[in-house]
């Protein structure tokens, strides 16, 4: 399971170490991970077990449906297979750097089957507004949620 928000650095050619801790249960398949854009402006890093239920599930939606295909351009369309290096690090095709505002430093955000990387301004937004929930309620289902 992936958990926890760490700031990173991508180095000069776009890569990114991974954390140590999580590099074998990321790179399970030979190595691989899958890097995909988000529709909320960050990028996707799945192991690749995880990712191809998620792929073929929006495979099979009617290519005629405007919002379908919108959501197949982006998360088929900018998906990338990536091996990682011998140092554990994953390169970020430019296409995803420029989609998601990466710049240097970055933010690599567990999702539980996954991570979010969020550039630095984008994901300082986001937790902003993770903060303004206690005002606009919590999500349906969240009601009786004890911490």
């Amino acid at each position: 399971m992936f958990q926890g928000a760490v700031a990173l650095n991508l180095d000069a050619k776009g890569r990114l170490a991974i954390p140590a801790r999580h590099r074998d249960a990321l790179a399970v398949d030979n190595g691989q991970v899958v890097l995909t854009a988000h529709p909320h402006g960050c990028c996707l890093v799945y192991p690749v077990p995880a990712w191809n239920p998620i792929r073929d599930h929006v495979l099979r939606a009617p290519s005629l449906d405007p919002q379908a295909a919108m959501l197949k351009r982006l998360l088929v369309g900018f998906a990338q297979e990536e091996a990682l290096d011998a140092a554990g690090r994953v390169l970020v095709a430019p296409s995803l750097r420029k989609f998601a505002a990466l710049e240097k430093q970055v933010w690599l955000v567990g999702q539980g089957t996954h991570f979010e990387l969020w550039s630095d301004e984008r994901w300082e937004k986001q937790q902003q507004a993770m903060l303004e929930l206690v005002n606009t309620g919590l999500p349906p289902g969240f009601e009786s949620l004890a911490l």
